[in-house]
């Protein structure tokens, strides 16, 4: 199991930075969310993969589930939705201004556009 979660992680931040490094802006977004899943994942494995436990302590149970990790995840997962919002707004902004979704254009290129 934890070298199912191990690849997943890798393959996810493996895409995540294969995307940022691209030159167009759509893939940058994409890079940057599945980045933002790779982390995810990362936190939730880090409070110990259980099953059937419960999150919270009871009368009679003598081992439980870290439940910090899954509240953490919940949390970057609201910031990583808003964040992806505010970039999505920014760059179809950009190219509405541009014309272009390139993110490497020089001015001298830029005019003879």
């Amino acid at each position: 199991m934890e070298l199912l979660v191990a690849s997943a992680i890798g393959v996810l931040t493996a895409a995540g930075i294969y995307l940022v490094l691209r030159q167009r802006t759509f893939p940058v977004i994409v890079g940057m969310t599945l980045i933002s899943y790779a982390v995810n994942v990362f936190l939730f494995a880090s409070g110990r993969l259980v099953v059937n436990m419960p999150p919270v302590l009871r009368d009679g149970v003598d081992s439980y589930t870290d439940p910090l990790p899954q509240a953490l995840v919940l949390t970057a997962i609201v910031i990583a939705f808003g964040m992806t919002a505010v970039i999505v707004l920014m760059s179809l902004g950009s190219f509405i201004s541009g014309r272009t979704d390139r993110i490497d254009l020089s001015p001298k290129q830029d005019a003879s556009e």
